[in-house]
């Protein structure tokens, strides 16, 4: 009978002592894994970081860039500014808008057109213009319109 309840003894340790050993490696296995998680989310939080500060060293380069472009560009606008400013009427008499013979063209166009309005003018205008008809048709009348072109069946 010892022996028997030896076994058993034996028997139920074992069986207690493989469940105990299930539950503790599995929560190491639980542990091991939310560290890795951990370590990896800390990688990930660190890459992040990184790549955010090299997003706003990009930005600050490109903002810089354009501060001095739009200086350059004021620059530039204050130069044509006083150029402009220091233009005299005489100056600009010297430059012409148009050339010569630009000029030349202008002016005999404007003498061509005048001209015929002074011909237009001097003629009397007697006859109405070809679009208007002098007899009413009495197409808007109230009174009724015989029909001309229409063919007789015979």
């Amino acid at each position: 009978m010892n022996f028997v309840l030896g076994l058993g003894i034996f028997i139920v340790g074992a069986i207690v002592g493989f469940i105990a050993n299930k539950m503790l490696f599995a929560s190491s296995q639980e542990t091991k894994k939310l560290a890795e998680k951990a370590s990896q989310s800390e990688s990930e939080l660190a890459q992040y970081k990184l790549d955010v500060a090299e997003h706003l060293d990009s930005s600050a380069k490109l903002l810089e860039q354009m501060n001095s472009t739009c200086q350059t560009a004021m620059a530039q606008m204050a130069q044509s500014t006083q150029l402009l400013q220091q233009a005299t009427p005489a100056n600009v008499e010297s430059m012409p808008f148009f050339s010569k013979e630009t000029q030349e063209q202008l002016a005999q166009t404007v003498s061509l057109r005048h001209n015929k309005d002074e011909r237009k003018s001097d003629e009397a205008i007697s006859e109405p213009p070809l679009d208007y008809s002098g007899a009413p048709s009495g197409l808007f009348d109230d009174k009724k319109q015989s029909v001309t072109n229409t063919e007789t069946n015979s």
